[in-house]
C-alpha cells in the first residue's frame, strides 16, 4: 500500500535515465540492476560516471575578494525544491501523492551545451573554481565557492515567475554550474557561453567578510558567518553494535542460489542449470542495457554485450579517453562495480569485502591491473534507530576499510544514504564498490569464448577461515593474469559470481555460440560445485597456466575445468552422470525472466519475404567493385560544415571522422535563445555554406526530439530560404555533397533532400522515419551491406570491398517506412545505399538483425544523383587510423569476432569517400 508497482518504477526509471544520458551524449558502457526483495522498500538507484580533463587545464586556485561568480545554464524552478531532503526524509503511504512535486525536471540539451563549453581550453583557463547545482541549489553551489559571498538572488534565471527568495536559494538543478572568474574575464566568459547557446549571468561577488549574504528584492534575507557554516551543524555520534554473521553453512558464499538448490535437491542438473541462468541474480538485462547509447564518442573499446551474437555481458566498461580531434590516444579507462545483496544481508562486513574484491577482479578480467585502481563507494542502508541498526553501516564501512588496506587501493570518493526504509521494510545492507584505472587499449580483453579447442581454467585465491578473501593472494593472482594477458597468452576472462561456474561458462559461451565440455578437467566437479557462489576467475587460453602458477601465486588455486567446443552445447559430468544442454535453451532461459519487463525484441511478426528486386544488389555495385582502384588522393582538403543544433550530440564524432580523412571541418553552433541570436546563427550558417564543399548533419536529439517526430527543428532551419538556397547552390552549382546520419538522416528525409536531392513538402506517400517497432531506443551493433555504388559516398575501398559492415546504431526513431512502389523505384534507381542483413548477408526480415523493422531492410538511401546520403548507422564511430581507415581498437569485443574476417569489417569509411571525391 502507498507504493507504485515495482514494474512501473523500474520501467520509468530506465526511460528517464536512458533518455537523459542519450540526449547528453553520454557513452554508457554498462547498465545493471541489482534485484533483492528489500529494494521494494526503496528502489536502488546509483551509478558512476568517469570524466577526463587535460592536466594543464586542471586549476586549483583560491577565489579572492572582487572575483565574480557566474551562474551558467538553465533556469530555476520549484521542481528542484526538496530533491535532496525529499529523498532522505521518512516516506509514508501518502508520499505517493506529494513526492512527485519534488522530482527535478531536467534539461539534457542544456547540460550538453555546458559539456561543450567546458571542452573549450580558453574557457577552462578562466575558471578559478566551479561547482554544480546539486542538493541545496544556490545556497550550496555558490555558498561553497568562497568564505565571503554577496549573492544577488534577483539575478538567478527562472523558469517562470513567482519564486520567492527561499525557493531561489535552495532549488537544485543538474543543468546549471556556478563558476568563479576574475572580474576582467566576466565579459569574455559570458560571450563564450553565448556562442554555445548558453545563458550566463553574474549572481555573486566574492568578498573578504567571511560571511555568506543573500539579497532578494533589495533586502538581506540570509547573513551567516562562515565559521558557523563550517561547523556543519551540531556534532553527531551514535553507539553501534556490530552484527555477527549467521553460521557459515548459511552463507551465500557456501551454497548455490536458493532457486537452484531447490531444483538440485531433485537431482536434475540440467533444470538446475537453466534455473540458475533464469534467476534474477544471473538473468539477461539486455533489453534494459540496449536502451542506453553504448557507442557515442567514437571511443567504446568494449560494447556492453560482446561476441558476434552480443550475448556476453562484459565485466565492466572500457573506453578510450575522449580526446578532441585531431588528437588520438591508446589510453583507455576501465571501470567496474562489485556488490552482492545476499552476501551483504548475511554479513555487511563480508559484503563490503567482497564488493571490493569483485570490482577489482572485474578490472583484471578486462585486462587491467587492479593494483593501479582507485575506488569509489556508494552506500544505502535502512534508517538507523538503535545500536543494532547503526551497527550495519558501521560493519560495512569497517569491512571496506579493511579491504582497502589489504588491497592497497584507496577509495577517493563516494556517497551514502540512510533513507532505505519504508514503513516496516528495509533495503538490504548496501555498499557498492566502483573500481577505476587506466591501461593501454591493446591489453583490453573481452569475456566471450574465442574459439573451439581452448583450455578453460578456474583460477582463485585463498579464502580465510572466517570466509574473508585474502587480498595478498588476490594481488599475486591479478599480477599473474596481467602479465599473461600482456604476453598474449589469454583469450578471455570472466568473473565468477553468484551463479558460480555454471553462470560464467554460459555467459562466455553465448556471445559467440562456442560450446563447452568438461573434457580435460583436472578432477570431477560435483553437481553442487557447478553452482556455488564463485570468488575466482575463468580463463580461456591455449597456454598451460599451471606451469608457473604455484611460484607466482602463493596460496592461489588453479584447476582446468574443461575445453571449449564447436558444438553449440554445454556438456558436464556431475555425480557420475553426463549432462548436455543446448546453448539455445540456456539463452532462452537467460532472456525469458525479464523479457516482460524489458523485452529484448518487440515480438512483432517478421516482415514478409522480400521481392527479388529488394534482395539483389544494384548493377553498379559489382561494376564499380571491379573497376575501382586505390590511388593517392591525400591532397584533397574539402571544407566540411557541421551545424550543431540544440540536441545535436554526435558532432565531435562526425568531425573526427572527416578530420582523419583529411578534411577541414567547421563546427557551427545554431543559437536560438532569442530571435536575434537565431538570425545571427542563420547568417553565419549561410556564410559557411558558401565556402563549404560538404554539409554534414550529425546525430542527436534535435530539440530533445520534439513531439510528433524528431529533427523538425533541423528541417525547419534547412528550409529557411537563405539556408535552402545555400544548400541547393552547394549541390547543383558547386558539385558539393551532403551527409546526414541518424538525426541528420531524419532531417534529410523530412526536407525531401534524401529522396529527391531537392526540397519537397512532405506528403503521405513520401518515405519517412518513425518509431522503432519495439517502441524504445536501441543501441547495438548491426550488420549492413552495400546495395549500390551510384553515389560518391560509396567510392572508397573500405566501403566497396567489405561485403558486410558492422555498424553501431543508436536511435529511437529509425524505422524507414515506404510503400512498395516507392521502394521499388529506390532500388531500381540505385538509391538504396545499404540494407540491414543477417549473418548470411541477406536482407533481414526480423529483429534483431533488422533492429527497427525498416521496410525492405533499408538502412540508408541517396538522392537520385548520389550527392545526398542519409543513413541511420553511425559509421563515424568506428573510423580510425588502421588498415583501410578502420579502428581495430574500437568495439573490439564484436568487430574482432566477425563471422568471416575476410568479408566483414567494422570500417565503413564513407567520410574518406566524400573527401576523396574532391581530389
Amino acid at each position: 500500500p502507498g507504493k507504485l508497482p515495482q514494474m512501473k518504477l523500474t520501467r520509468e526509471a530506465a526511460q528517464g535515465f536512458s533518455s537523459y544520458g542519450n540526449q547528453i551524449g553520454l557513452t554508457t558502457g554498462q547498465v545493471h540492476e541489482v534485484y533483492h526483495p528489500g529494494y521494494v522498500a526503496k528502489r536502488m538507484e546509483l551509478g558512476a560516471v568517469i570524466a577526463a580533463a587535460p592536466v594543464d587545464l586542471v586549476l586549483r586556485e583560491t577565489p579572492e575578494a572582487g572575483d565574480i561568480i557566474i551562474l551558467l545554464g538553465g533556469g530555476t524552478g520549484r521542481d528542484g525544491i526538496g530533491g535532496a531532503t525529499g529523498s532522505s526524509k521518512v516516506h509514508t503511504e501518502k508520499s505517493v501523492t506529494t513526492a512527485a512535486a519534488e522530482v527535478q525536471k531536467g534539461n539534457a540539451v542544456e547540460e550538453r551545451k555546458i559539456q561543450r563549453l567546458f571542452r573549450n581550453k580558453d574557457v577552462c583557463l578562466m575558471i578559478r573554481r566551479c561547482n554544480d547545482f546539486g542538493a541545496g541549489g544556490v545556497s550550496v553551489a555558490v555558498g561553497e565557492l568562497a568564505p565571503g559571498l554577496d549573492i544577488n538572488l534577483d539575478a538567478v534565471p527562472k523558469k517562470y515567475e513567482g519564486l520567492d527568495g527561499t525557493e531561489l536559494a535552495i532549488s537544485e538543478s543538474q543543468e546549471r554550474m556556478a563558476v568563479v572568474v576574475r572580474k576582467k574575464n566576466v565579459k569574455k566568459f559570458i560571450e563564450a557561453a553565448a556562442k554555445e547557446n548558453l545563458n550566463a549571468v553574474v549572481v555573486a561577488t566574492v568578498t573578504n567578510t567571511d560571511r555568506m549574504v543573500m539579497k532578494w528584492r533589495g533586502k538581506t534575507i540570509v547573513d551567516i558567518d562562515r565559521s558557523f557554516i563550517d561547523t556543519a551543524g551540531a556534532p553527531h555520534e551514535a553507539d553501534a553494535i556490530l552484527p555477527s554473521p549467521a553460521e557459515q553453512s548459511q552463507s551465500p558464499l557456501c551454497k548455490p542460489l536458493d532457486s537452484v538448490s531447490e531444483v538440485l535437491s531433485k537431482g536434475d542438473v540440467k533444470e538446475a542449470w537453466l534455473a540458475n541462468m533464469s534467476d534474477l541474480a544471473c538473468c539477461s538485462q539486455r533489453g534494459l542495457g540496449e536502451r542506453f547509447d553504448g557507442s557515442i564518442g567514437s571511443s567504446s573499446v568494449l560494447m556492453p554485450y560482446g561476441g558476434k551474437y552480443q550475448c556476453t555481458p562484459e565485466a565492466g566498461m572500457a573506453a578510450k579517453i575522449p580526446v578532441l580531434s585531431p588528437r588520438e590516444t591508446r589510453t583507455v579507462s576501465l571501470m567496474s562495480f562489485g556488490y552482492d545483496p545476499r552476501v551483504s544481508e548475511w554479513s555487511p562486513w563480508h559484503g563490503a569485502q567482497y564488493a571490493v574484491l569483485s570490482s577489482l577482479a572485474k578490472i583484471a578480467c578486462m585486462g587491467g591491473n587492479p593494483s593501479t585502481c582507485r575506488l569509489s563507494f556508494q552506500e544505502f542502508f535502512g534508517r538507523a534507530v538503535d545500536k543494532e541498526s547503526w551497527g550495519k553501516p558501521a560493519a560495512a564501512l569497517l569491512g571496506a576499510l579493511d579491504a582497502q588496506k589489504a588491497s592497497g587501493c584507496a577509495s577517493i570518493g563516494g556517497k551514502d544514504s540512510m533513507s532505505g526504509t519504508f514503513e516496516h521494510l528495509n533495503v538490504p545492507n548496501t555498499l557498492v564498490s566502483f573500481a577505476v584505472t587506466t591501461d593501454d587499449v591493446s591489453h583490453v580483453t573481452s569475456g566471450s569464448f574465442k574459439k573451439a579447442g581452448s583450455a578453460v581454467y578456474e583460477v582463485g585465491i585463498k579464502i580465510n577461515a572466517d570466509l574473508s578473501p585474502d587480498f595478498s593472494s588476490f594481488a599475486h593472482l591479478a599480477s599473474f593474469l596481467y602479465e599473461k594477458n600482456k604476453a598474449g597468452k589469454i583469450s578471455a576472462m570472466y568473473p565468477l559470481e553468484a551463479g558460480g561456474l555454471a553462470e560464467a561458462i554460459s555467459k562466455m559461451a553465448m556471445g559467440n555460440r562456442i560450446g563447452f565440455s568438461d573434457s580435460g578437467r583436472d578432477a570431477d566437479i560435483s553437481s553442487k560445485d557447478w553452482f556455488v557462489f564463485g570468488t575466482g576467475i575463468l580463463v580461456e587460453t591455449d597456454a598451460d597456466l599451471t606451469e608457473d602458477f604455484a611460484s607466482k601465486v602463493p596460496d592461489g588455486t588453479i584447476r582446468r575445468i574443461g575445453t571449449t567446443e564447436k558444438a553449440n552445447t554445454i556438456t558436464v559430468h556431475a555425480d557420475g552422470k553426463e549432462v548436455t544442454i543446448p546453448l539455445c535453451e540456456i539463452e532462452t532461459a537467460w532472456e525469458k525472466k525479464l523479457s516482460v519487463v524489458f523485452p529484448p525484441v518487440s515480438g512483432a511478426k517478421a516482415l514478409d519475404a522480400f521481392p527479388d528486386w529488394a534482395v539483389k544488389t544494384h548493377d553498379s555495385l559489382e561494376q564499380v567493385r571491379k573497376s575501382f582502384t586505390v590511388c593517392d588522393k591525400s591532397k584533397a582538403k574539402p571544407r566540411v560544415i557541421i551545424p550543431v543544433f540544440p540536441g545535436t550530440n554526435c558532432e565531435y564524432d562526425m568531425a573526427r571522422a572527416f578530420n582523419l580523412a583529411g578534411a577541414r571541418t567547421q563546427l557551427l553552433v545554431i543559437a536560438n535563445r532569442t530571435p536575434e541570436q537565431l538570425s545571427q546563427s542563420l547568417a553565419a550558417f549561410e556564410k559557411e555554406l558558401s565556402k563549404a564543399q560538404i554539409l554534414a548533419l550529425s546525430g542527436g536529439f534535435s530539440a530533445g526530439d520534439e513531439p510528433d517526430g524528431s529533427a523538425k527543428f533541423i528541417a525547419n532551419v534547412l528550409r529557411a530560404p537563405r539556408i535552402a538556397d545555400g544548400i541547393m547552390k552547394l549541390l547543383k552549382k558547386r558539385d558539393g555533397l551532403t551527409l546526414g546520419i541518424c538525426n541528420g538522416f531524419q532531417a534529410l528525409v523530412k526536407t525531401g533532400l534524401a529522396m529527391y536531392g531537392e526540397f519537397r513538402d512532405m506528403t503521405d506517400t513520401m518515405p519517412t522515419l518513425t518509431y522503432n517497432k519495439i517502441g524504445r531506443h536501441i543501441s547495438r551493433v548491426v550488420r549492413t551491406r552495400m546495395v549500390s555504388a551510384t553515389s560518391p559516398w560509396a567510392l572508397d575501398e573500405s566501403v566497396l570491398q567489405n561485403k558486410i559492415h558492422l555498424v553501431p546504431i543508436s536511435h529511437g526513431e529509425g524505422r524507414f517506412v515506404c510503400d512498395e512502389a516507392t521502394a521499388k523505384q529506390l532500388f531500381e534507381n540505385g538509391q538504396v545505399y545499404s540494407q540491414y542483413v543477417g549473418e548470411d548477408g541477406q536482407p533481414a526480415v526480423s529483429e534483431p538483425d533488422n533492429p527497427n523493422g525498416s521496410s525492405y531492410a533499408i538502412e540508408g538511401i541517396t538522392s537520385p544523383d548520389g550527392r545526398v546520403l542519409g543513413k541511420m548507422g553511425h559509421s563515424e564511430r568506428t573510423v580510425g587510423t588502421d588498415a583501410m581507415g578502420s579502428s581495430l581498437d574500437l568495439i573490439k569485443n564484436i568487430a574482432h569476432l566477425a563471422v568471416n574476417q575476410e568479408t566483414e569489417s567494422s570500417c565503413q569509411n564513407l567520410f574518406r569517400a566524400g573527401v576523396h571525391y574532391f581530389a
